[in-house]
């Protein structure tokens, strides 16, 4: 007798790309490489600057004839200018045909652009629902300074959702269960202002790096959700003194595999409230570096445990809930508002 096949149930399918600001890629990544080109959103896309600094994320299709416009096909930047590699049309950041070699640049020809916005020189570009404008902005830069260390970023790809991995913002109980936290309390219920989720817990762990205990913290995190593709945490290590930011940026690619785009930032420790082991003689401006590869680490080693969970599970409509997974239903219905149709079904 054959095997029942399993056929997942219309209504526990999330649509692949809700409505948000998305990663591209850092500024400085775009001018190293002149001309970025990258699947995202399900499209093929391509990022450039000019040379007054303005960035450009447009479509990577020659609205000409239809080329591909990638630096793999032959697109490249010439002063400031994203060339076409068929017919040498030009275009400038807003997307514009500027010139081609032949004749006058007809006014018709323009790329699709997205808009953009840039936090700490991370580079978001918008995806509308049916291609709408911005219906919300992302928050301003935190206050940052020669205190800060620069951002390290790590990258993740894996099958999954934005939906679920951000999630984890509010679901303490597996904080305890799958990373091992201790004393994990929420400090006050999630908030919810349009498209911001705000969630604030404490928590104790251990940190260690290659089986040696660096140090074992007690800790405060802020998280701010912006949409589904920021996620961004300020944490205050209580024991030391030490102040960290981590974002957690994730995009959906193809409509079943996602990027994960982890950045982390530490500030100088100028006097740890207690000695840090092997950190102790070393000088401030490499400490800082030290302890954000060290909080690079810890990050993504906590990131992978949750991939192995999220690169396989199916999402739940309505699932069923116990008292100690927090506010799981309040988070689902506030993620409601990036989908058409009001979204997916979700619980009370």
């Amino acid at each position: 007798m054959p095997a029942k096949r399993i056929e997942p149930e219309s209504s526990s399918l999330l649509p692949p790309f809700p409505e948000g600001w998305y990663f591209v890629a850092s500024r400085k990544a775009i001018l190293k490489a002149k001309l970025i080109r990258k699947t995202w959103m399900g499209e093929a896309i391509v990022a450039w600057c000019d040379g007054e600094g303005r960035v450009c994320v447009a479509e990577a299709v020659c609205p000409h004839l239809g080329a591909e416009l990638g630096p793999d096909a032959g697109g490249r930047v010439r002063d400031g200018c994203l060339v076409c590699p068929f017919h040498g049309y030009e275009f400038d950041v807003s997307g514009q045909c500027v010139a081609t070699p032949f004749a006058p640049a007809p006014r018709a020809a323009k790329l699709k652009v997205f808009e953009i916005r840039e936090v700490l020189g991370m580079v978001f570009a918008w995806w509308g629902i049916n291609g709408r404008p911005p219906q919300w902005s992302l928050p301003d830069d935190p206050p940052s300074g020669a205190d800060w260390s620069g951002l390290g970023f790590q990258t993740l790809r894996f099958p999954g959702h934005p939906q679920e991995t951000t999630e984890n913002a509010v679901d303490v109980a597996h904080l305890r269960f799958v990373h091992g936290y201790g004393n994990v309390s929420r400090i006050g219920p999630v908030s919810v202002d349009g498209a911001c989720l705000e969630s604030r817990f404490d928590f104790k762990r251990a940190c260690s790096i290659a089986g040696i205990m660096v140090m074992e913290g007690d800790v405060s995190a802020v998280t701010r959700v912006f949409g589904l593709g920021y996620s961004f945490v300020e944490v205050h290590e209580r024991s030391i003194g030490m102040d960290l930011r981590l974002w957690v940026l994730a995009t959906p690619i193809d409509g079943t595999v996602i990027e994960v785009i982890l950045a982390t930032q530490a500030r100088e420790l100028r006097k740890p409230k207690r000695p840090i082991l092997g950190l102790r003689f070393v000088p401030l401006g490499l400490r800082t570096k030290i302890m954000n590869r060290i909080m690079m680490s810890v990050q993504k080693r906590d990131v992978l445990q949750d991939v192995a969970i999220w690169r396989r599970k199916r999402y739940r409509s309505r699932p069923r809930l116990c008292r100690s997974d927090g506010e799981i239903g309040t988070y689902r219905r506030y993620c409601k508002q990036f989908y058409a149709d009001s979204g997916p079904e979700v619980s009370p």
